[in-house]
């Protein structure tokens, strides 16, 4: 799973992925600076594997990780090709969700492609290049399912049912996930269109140091814009972030977040944010070899969670052991656990909940 990170050229996007990442991307004042998408794979921060390590003592800790491409900027005229418009769009297909880096800042020696901070007009220019792409998309999907409809086809006049709703939306200059798929049939289409504007999205609002905390009149009109998406705006200063990863030690980066009035990286915030994006959640195996956070998707089921260790496992399971962190933490130990009766054996439609702690009993 991964979230791509979007926005018009020189907007802070590669100075952040170097900051999530420290895989020190090209970063330049000028547009087009990352051609490649740049691929990082990121640790989730996540306070509950620092305990669970000072509580077992472990030979090694393995934390939750998620993957963050950064993609090149995006200018007017992508969806015909201007740019990087076509390697851009291919690149956003490919992954799972959105994180869209907005300039909300003022500094005449960064230049603007548009001349000016506008984060309302940046935002509309991507939206529209990524509705006029879909829109191409469903129009040449429909093509194809008009005649099959016209037969009688079932399934065909299901899925043209879908594509006229989505067009309609396109056309109104909204994006696909503002249509809500009707029953199962719906949302199997949904997501076999691959449609970009379909991906969930999450706003980055880079702002200066100064407005780290509260944001500024830029992120006001920002948050205005986007109430109805059902979409989070978190508030980065880039710029400081990238300032905090080169200090030395944990004390030094401490002391500038508190000087900024922060109490952690707002980097952490939008990791942890982005894993909620890709609808992620994470149980935990804890033993004195190993210590680890394992990434599953929302609602998957014992088995499956069990597949992300080893595909055996899933094959032959038979059982899942399982303590919830809170219950682990509060008696300190597995054992101590188990005699308080916090212990519990679950089958194959136990649906993993986020912080168990949990081993799997197989037979292959």
């Amino acid at each position: 799973m991964k979230a791509g990170i979007v926005g018009l050229p020189n907007v802070g996007k590669s100075t952040l992925f170097n900051c999530l990442s420290n895989a020190k991307a090209q970063s330049a004042n000028f547009p087009f600076c990352t051609i490649e998408p740049n691929i990082g794979v990121v640790n989730v921060p996540d306070p509950r594997i620092n305990k669970l390590e000072e509580l077992v003592k472990p030979e090694r800790v393995q934390m939750a990780t998620v993957d963050i491409v950064d993609i090149a900027g995006l200018v007017k005229g992508a969806s015909k090709g201007e740019g990087l418009g076509n390697q851009f769009l291919g690149n956003i297909r490919e992954c799972n969700a959105i994180i869209h880096v907005l300039r909300c800042f003022d500094n005449d020696n960064i230049v603007h492609v548009d001349g000016n901070v506008n984060p309302i007009r940046d935002k509309e220019t991507i939206d529209i290049e990524l509705q006029l792409k879909d829109l191409e998309t469903v129009e040449k999907r429909l093509e194809k399912v008009n005649r099959a409809a016209k037969t009688g086809n079932k399934e065909a006049q299901t899925e043209k049912g879908l594509l006229d709703r989505i067009r309609e939306s396109l056309l109104q200059a909204k994006s696909a996930r503002t249509v809500v798929p009707q029953g199962n049939d719906e949302e199997v289409l949904m997501e076999s269109f691959q449609l970009i504007t379909a991906k969930p999205v999450l706003y980055v609002c880079n702002v200066d140091e100064n407005s780290a905390v509260n944001g500024n009149k830029y992120v006001d009109q920002v948050r205005e814009l986007v109430k109805d998406e059902d979409a989070e705006v978190i508030i980065l200063s880039v710029g400081a972030e990238a300032d905090i990863t080169e200090l030395e030690s944990y004390e030094e980066r401490q002391v500038f977040l508190e000087d900024m009035g922060l109490t952690e990286p707002g980097a952490s915030v939008l990791i942890r944010a982005a894993y909620k994006l890709l609808k992620q959640q994470t149980y935990f195996t804890a033993g004195v070899k190993e210590v680890r956070a394992w990434t599953i998707n929302i609602g998957a089921t014992a088995p499956q969670a069990a597949g992300v260790i080893h595909t055996d496992f899933e094959k032959g399971f038979i059982r899942a052991e399982v303590i919830s962190y809170e219950d682990y933490v509060q008696y300190g130990s597995e054992a101590k656990a188990k005699e308080a009766g916090k212990f519990k054996v679950e089958g194959k439609e136990y649906v993993v909940k986020d912080g168990d702690v949990m081993h799997f009993r197989f037979n292959v």
